[in-house]
């Protein structure tokens, strides 16, 4: 009898398999790609900057690059995990070759950087129809929420610098489509700044939201169905007044600042104006209450806003600060929305608290810190990274259900894209043969089959 040693059984390691693929599960975002038209929309985007007799083209070499980043790279040379499966991924360029293009896109300016964005929007678009019931829009109004990212620097790059919580690097702003309570979101803008950039800068904010609704549906460009929420960052009156310009009137709930003119109003605010919070279930919220405030506070701010206060009790351990009152931490913020009561209003602006689980995500997707050196190759770079993430999003909108929906990459990645599988070919056709064993191979094969039921682009 053998005794053994250790609590896992030992395995003998040998080079030379053939028909393996690592990470197959990569497959999924494959077919996106391929369902969506992305592939496509990038050829023809980056048309202009293919040199001539070159092998390959500078769509794809970029969708490879975002490939990477999905999968969790975190630079360029990451390319060379997709290099390693021709069979699922084609041919990927090599590496100087894709620092080539990144650099060549970064001398273009503005003029890349637009014919990228042209084309995700034009993707996005269609990917929305797609998806029918389980898009962002379907209950006739797109949430767009604006918060900024501190993304630290160790080497000195260009444009990095102090921040305001005394790190050190940039401090790009960033816009997400909310996918509400069933989805995850997906980005429509990110405006790289240096790192002393302002939380509050209103040109900032009305630049990102331009480029936020430039990547929306057309219809959505003006009018009460677009929200955009902030925290008090964008409670600023430019910005403000900005949102809710005449011919633009677009939707807004934006945090604001507790002033002392805020906090004296509060003040008094008799008891039966307060109303119970809720939750998103519809159950009171215990320990929460919120109430409108009027009068002198909203002078000076655009005709129609309404200034919710929101009082509650703090977390064990939070410290108090000299706006709260009574022992309560006391938020505010202001929007033009009149047809709902403050119950509601107060919950939609609370829910804001998902754009932190999209940075989380975006963190994780690239946004760790930015690989290159100078701003203008960055700004492609977060290009790059928001392509990933909207294959991160669009894949579990067109082809996952329920709870799975909801994943973040670190869990897609951990149990769905990184699943091995063998390949193999059989009349004239090739096969991705994931391990029957695997835990969630049944939900590999059927988002397979939801993708391959979509309609082939064009």
């Amino acid at each position: 009898m053998k005794k053994r040693i250790g609590s896992y059984p030992r395995v003998r390691v040998e080079g030379g398999g053939r028909g393996v693929v690592s990470q197959a599960g990569a497959v999924l975002l494959v077919e996106t790609v391929r369902k969506t038209g992305l592939d496509q929309a990038m050829s023809v985007a980056l048309a202009p900057w293919r040199r001539p007799r070159a092998v390959h083209d500078p769509g794809k070499v970029l969708l490879d690059v975002a490939l990477a980043v999905a999968l969790g790279g975190d630079c360029l040379a990451d390319v060379g995990t997709l290099r390693a499966e021709p069979g699922v991924f084609g041919p990927v360029a090599s590496d100087p070759t894709v620092s080539r293009l990144v650099d060549a896109l970064a001398a273009a300016g503005p003029k890349a950087l637009s014919a990228i964005r042209t084309a995700r929007a034009g993707v996005r678009e269609h990917v929305w129809k797609l998806a029918g019931t389980a898009a962002p829009d379907a209950a006739g109004q797109v949430i767009v929420d604006l918060d900024g990212v501190l993304v630290l620097a160790h080497p000195e790059k260009q444009d990095a610098t102090a921040t305001w919580k005394k790190t050190f690097g940039h401090h790009p702003l960033m816009a997400f489509v909310d996918h509400g309570s069933g989805g995850s979101g997906e980005p429509v803008a990110a405006l790289l700044r240096p790192g002393n950039a302002g939380s509050n800068t209103a040109t900032d904010h009305i630049t990102t939201t331009q480029l936020a609704l430039a990547q929306m549906p057309k219809k959505y460009w003006r009018g009460r169905r677009t929200l955009i929420r902030t925290d008090s960052g964008g409670g600023t009156h430019e910005f403000v007044a900005w949102l809710a310009q005449r011919g633009r009137w677009l939707s807004y709930s934006v945090g604001m600042t507790i002033t002392e003119q805020i906090h004296q109003a509060v003040l008094k605010v008799p008891a039966t104006a307060w109303t119970a919070a809720i939750e998103s279930c519809g159950e009171i919220r215990d320990g929460a209450w919120g109430a409108e405030l009027s009068g002198d506070c909203l002078k000076g701010w655009p005709k129609g806003m309404r200034l919710i206060v929101r009082k509650e009790r703090p977390h064990p351990g939070v410290q108090l600060r000299i706006t709260d009152a009574d022992g309560l931490r006391l938020t505010c913020f202001a929007t033009n929305t009149t047809v709902m009561p403050i119950a509601a209003l107060e919950l939609r602006h609370r829910q804001r608290a998902r754009a932190e689980d999209r940075i989380r995500a975006a963190r994780t997707t690239g946004l760790r810190n930015l690989p290159l050196h100078d701003t203008a190759q960055n700004r492609i770079w977060l290009e790059i990274v928001q392509l990933a993430l909207d294959l991160l999003a669009w894949m579990p909108m067109l082809a996952l259900t329920g709870e799975i929906r909801r994943w973040e990459p670190r869990r897609l990645r951990f149990r769905l894209l990184s699943a091995a599988a063998q390949i193999v070919t059989t009349a004239r056709r090739r096969y991705l043969r994931f391990a029957r064993h695997w835990p969630w191979t049944g939900v590999i094969t059927d988002a397979l089959a939801r993708l391959e039921a979509l309609p082939n682009p064009g």
